[in-house]
């Protein structure tokens, strides 16, 4: 048995005034936040039951930051499925929330962003962004120029 680790995000792109509603709190549904931090939580507790071939693990912790979840445990298989099922729910649950205010909410790079433990190489995610993404989408986590960004993947 070894201590796994498994960080997973995406970006949900929401639009101004989707933005404007979570910023002031004003979304019907209710606090977006929490609520989607609680779906990806349960999410990576449930995700043998979504995804046939995982096996249940002994979880000892959950969480989310913006869309990105962290999960661990002590265990003889990886977590990464677990954090990429929490990120992907917590999205689903933003959008699900705000779609009264608008359809047109995209859901989009669902990633391992990085992992430890185990046999294999630990490895994490970094994104070089072109200069117009750094100075446009220091408050998303997307490419809006539709330049040539680019991930790149470290093995240690």
């Amino acid at each position: 048995m070894t201590h796994r680790r498994a960080v997973a995000g995406c970006t949900v792109l929401v639009g101004e005034e989707v933005a404007r509603a979570l910023a002031a709190g004003t979304v019907a549904k209710g606090d977006v936040f929490t609520v989607s931090e609680v779906a990806g939580i349960m999410a990576a507790k449930r995700t043998p039951d979504i995804l046939p071939l995982c096996h249940p693990l002994p979880l000892t912790r959950a969480f989310l930051v913006e869309v990105s979840a962290e999960v661990t445990c002590v265990g003889q298989t990886g977590v990464e499925m677990e954090s990429l099922t929490a990120a992907a729910a917590a999205a689903l649950c933003i959008y699900d929330m705000c779609k009264p205010i608008s359809k047109g909410i995209v859901i989009t790079n669902l990633r391992l962003m990085s992992k430890s433990g185990g046999k294999s190489l630990s490895m994490f995610q970094v994104t070089v962004c072109c200069v117009i993404c750094l100075l446009f989408c220091v408050f998303c986590c997307c490419c809006c120029c539709g330049c040539c960004c680019f991930v790149v993947v470290v093995l240690l």
